[in-house]
């Protein structure tokens, strides 16, 4: 019975000693970047404190203050297409400057707040839309229709040289060097 207590209490030693996840192998803190999108939503890049990426999804809260007394949030931010550790809130801010905080749960125990300026999405201008490139080479002459009649060309006269040979020769003529 003594043993077994001993062994359990190795165990549990053991448990308590080894880190509690991935944030324990960082040192358990994130360092947070906040910063607006250019128009109306928040990108968060989250990195451990010692820098490396990180490798995990975090659920990060975004609460916004505006001037006037306006709010946004609390709202879960979701990761973005960017990259491990990025975040975009998408469209949430109307215009205007915000006091925009964003915090992650334990273990990580991190919060950072910027000031962001919102501004209205821009569309982009139909003198800026530009057609499709097409495959011309730069004098701007199209290869292919020429490249296609050249082959025309090719095919045509093999047909006709092979039917005038054929046509010189009599029945009985064999062309040159077949023996005979």
């Amino acid at each position: 019975m003594r043993s077994l207590r001993a062994l359990a209490a190795l165990v549990v030693a053991v448990l308590v000693a080894l880190p509690a996840g991935p944030a324990a192998a960082h040192g358990g803190k994130i360092k947070l970047t906040v910063a607006g999108d250019g128009a109306g939503g928040v990108t968060v890049m989250a990195v451990y404190a010692d820098g490396h990426r990180l490798d995990q999804l975090v659920r990060l809260t975004l609460t916004a203050e505006g001037e006037g007394g306006r709010t946004a949030g609390p709202v879960q931010i979701e990761p973005a297409g960017e990259g491990q550790g990025f975040y975009s809130s998408g469209p949430l801010l109307s215009p205007g400057d915000w006091r925009v905080t964003v915090s992650a749960p334990a273990p990580y125990q991190s919060t950072a707040t910027a000031q962001v300026q919102a501004r209205v999405a821009q569309s982009p201008s139909p003198v800026a839309i530009e057609r499709p490139a097409d495959r011309t080479d730069p004098a701007g002459v199209r290869w292919w229709p020429w490249l296609a009649g050249g082959l025309v060309v090719v095919v045509a006269a093999a047909a006709l040289l092979w039917r005038r040979r054929r046509v010189d020769l009599g029945p009985g003529d064999q062309p040159a060097g077949l023996g005979g």
